[in-house]
């Protein structure tokens, strides 16, 4: 299977893998989430490329994807803020959807726990 055959039912079949993940809306979005955190969505804002999905991301492992493959993974002014990342479907292959989706999934696990529900704020 090549990069190009990726879409987004390859990000959801591979996505709902992982586990405790399930399909949910996000913002009216077909999303998958981890009790509640997003791991990964169909991108809404219009910056967004086509073919293209957000994935949760921390800062720091978002700016070591950016520079090893810009290519593939990018971000718009919209995205930057948030702790998200783009990815072009059509540029990736399926081990590294696969791979960074795992790396989403931890960083959404580390969210679902004392981070968002004691509200203790993160250290920077």
């Amino acid at each position: 299977m090549g990069a190009a055959s990726i879409g987004m039912d390859c990000v959801f079949e591979a996505g709902i893998k992982l586990p405790d993940v399930k399909e949910s809306p996000y913002y009216g979005a077909r999303a998958l989430k981890l009790k509640g955190q997003m791991v990964a969505c169909t991108p809404l804002n219009k910056s967004a490329e086509v073919n293209s999905v957000v994935v949760a991301m921390s800062f720091e492992r978002r700016a070591a994807l950016l520079k090893k493959s810009p290519s593939v993974y990018y971000l718009t002014d919209h995205y930057a803020p948030h702790p998200t990342m783009l990815i072009r479907l059509s540029k990736i292959s399926r081990a590294e959807l696969e791979r960074t989706l795992r790396m989403a999934w931890e960083f959404a696990a580390t969210k679902d726990g004392a981070l968002r529900s004691s509200g203790k704020a993160k250290r920077r």
